[in-house]
């Protein structure tokens, strides 16, 4: 239970900051390019590869602190973090076929999923 409710703390610091982020950026790009989403994107990935190379460099990062910050603060923050590190680690694992069956998979069949939901409630 006490794990949940770190994940869950973590999460919404990075659901709040996510909204704020996007908004802040929104209102700087008045283009049609959803750049909020794409640069806090960024940032995720970026944060979450600090993460991800703390915690295996220094044991101070426990996890209750990964916990906390990868899991709950990246996950709530963007799940692409979550997705790109991931994807990474297939690669650094050499399992060349499942990053590209992981990618192209998680990409097509997500847009697909997504208007299927959306075509559904029309």
């Amino acid at each position: 239970m006490k794990n949940l409710l770190i994940i869950a703390l973590g999460g919404a610091v990075g659901s709040i900051l996510r909204y704020l982020g996007q908004v802040f950026i929104s209102k700087l790009a008045t283009f049609t390019y959803p750049m909020g989403t794409f640069l806090v994107n960024l940032v995720g990935c970026f944060i979450i590869g600090l993460l991800y190379g703390l915690s295996n460099k220094y044991s101070w990062l426990t996890i209750e602190w990964r916990l906390l910050l990868i899991t709950g603060f990246c996950g709530g923050f963007t799940t692409f973090s979550s997705f790109s590190y991931e994807s990474l680690s297939l690669i650094k694992e050499g399992n060349v076929l499942y990053f590209l069956l992981y990618t192209l998979l998680s990409l097509s069949l997500g847009l697909l999923a997504t208007f299927g939901g959306t075509s559904l409630i029309r």
